[in-house]
């Protein structure tokens, strides 16, 4: 289950028992700190909490602060500077170094624009999606509420807020475009009036990874559960009845009994796909049926020789057979963790997934020189980027908030 998942399930608890609750959004850092624009925590009117925003260095004080919003019934920005020494609200010391801006909202369970509810929408739907949240009002106009928000699909449509001035709107479709090019999530400036401006909040949401595990063997049962913990929507397939069973596998979103005479007709897609079917002549099926898929990552579990003589043999058939699979076919799977047990072998190729995923080379953080978690760009909306309606679909990658990968 995923940590929208998780928020979900509980404001739905919330929603039903009738406890008022509140929304802490991470929309702005400066610098260095352990969660990214996007972390989110919910907080009831006792005090709860489901989620989080920091280390558990910010919860405390954030927790009072969501409990007043609820109080007042308006929302708030809160600023931490962590790389005060002497700021008692969180006692860091030298610690992340950054500066966090936290977006507080009192939930009104009634409003189907209110922030989860636009966010189940993006789950119930999963497609990528930009959602703008305006964070700061500046200026002598009041023009648009703090906690206003939109969200922009791929396919051009837009829920939320009705904002008060269309231009804003043209605006914040502008930079919903950009991020949308570019897969970052930003920061954006717009100017809405004479001496007034809107900061705003644009997050990339990305659907759940797509992942279809070839094989129902023993080995692939840690293997399935550690990839669903993460959230991702896994689907098994073998020719074998009585092992691929959802009793086998209870995280998995779905699993079929395929015979090797139907691998040919299987479906193309873009999902994520592992070979661990230790079945030769199921393993040269799926591989040759995946040829054609527009998946961007097969893994295949064996030695090298295995791959070998199976590429030898499909290049007899398929002349063009190394193009096909130029920069997506990982044998042997996983990354060099020292994997033996089934348990570590599934660590060692989810982490690999997770790195193709991000784009990321799957690395030891103190061998990297840059930042470890990829920093929403800030941008002014003045500057035009190209609409989204005049784009063509992109495909995108984003890091994955709570570790940078």
């Amino acid at each position: 289950m995923t940590e929208l998942q998780r928020l979900l399930a509980a404001y739905d608890g919330y929603r039903a028992a009738g406890r008022a609750c509140a929304l802490a959004t991470v929309v702005e850092v400066e610098g260095s700190a352990y969660r990214r624009p996007g972390a989110r925590m919910l907080v009831t009117d006792d005090g709860q909490l489901t989620g989080a925003i920091s280390g558990g260095c910010l919860e405390g004080d954030a927790r009072q602060r969501a409990r007043q919003a609820l109080m007042r019934r308006q929302p708030a920005l809160v600023t931490y500077d962590t790389t005060d020494e002497d700021d008692p609200r969180h006692g860091l010391g030298p610690g992340c170094q950054g500066v966090v801006h936290i977006l507080l909202e009192p939930l009104d369970f009634h409003e189907s624009t209110n922030p989860l509810e636009l966010l189940r929408g993006f789950v119930h739907h999963p497609e990528p999606a930009v959602l703008a949240t305006v964070f700061r009002c500046a200026g002598n106009q009041f023009v648009s509420g703090l906690g206003q928000r939109l969200l922009f699909t791929a396919a051009g449509e837009v829920a939320g807020h009705s904002l008060d001035r269309p231009d804003l709107k043209s605006q914040l479709q502008d930079l919903a475009a950009q991020a949308f090019t570019t897969g970052q999530s930003l920061v954006g400036e717009c100017r809405v009036a004479e001496g007034s401006t809107v900061r705003v909040f644009l997050e990339v949401l990305r659907p759940a990874l797509r992942l279809c595990v070839y094989g129902a063997g023993n080995d692939a049962q840690p293997f399935v559960s550690l990839a669903a913990a993460l959230g991702w929507h896994v689907t098994v397939i073998d020719g074998r009845p009585r092992q691929a069973t959802a009793a086998r596998f209870p995280q998995a979103a779905q699993v079929r009994v395929v015979p090797l005479g139907e691998v040919p007709r299987l479906p193309l897609t873009a999902d994520f796909a592992v070979l661990l079917t230790h079945n030769y002549a199921y393993d040269r099926a799926v591989l040759q049926r995946l040829l054609d898929a527009p998946t961007p990552y097969i893994g295949l579990l064996g030695a090298r020789t295995k791959a070998d003589r199976l590429l030898e043999e499909l290049g007899k058939e398929i002349p063009d057979l190394e193009a096909h699979l130029r920069g997506r076919l990982f044998s042997p799977v996983g990354l060099d963790l020292g994997a033996e047990t089934p348990e570590e072998v599934a660590l060692s190729i989810v982490a690999e997934v997770q790195a193709v995923r991000q784009g990321r080379p799957g690395n030891m953080l103190r061998q990297t020189s840059g930042p470890i978690h990829a920093r929403p760009a800030v941008t002014d909306a003045t500057v035009k980027a190209p609409r989204r309606d005049k784009m063509p679909y992109h495909r995108f990658v984003a890091a994955e908030p709570s570790c940078g990968l």
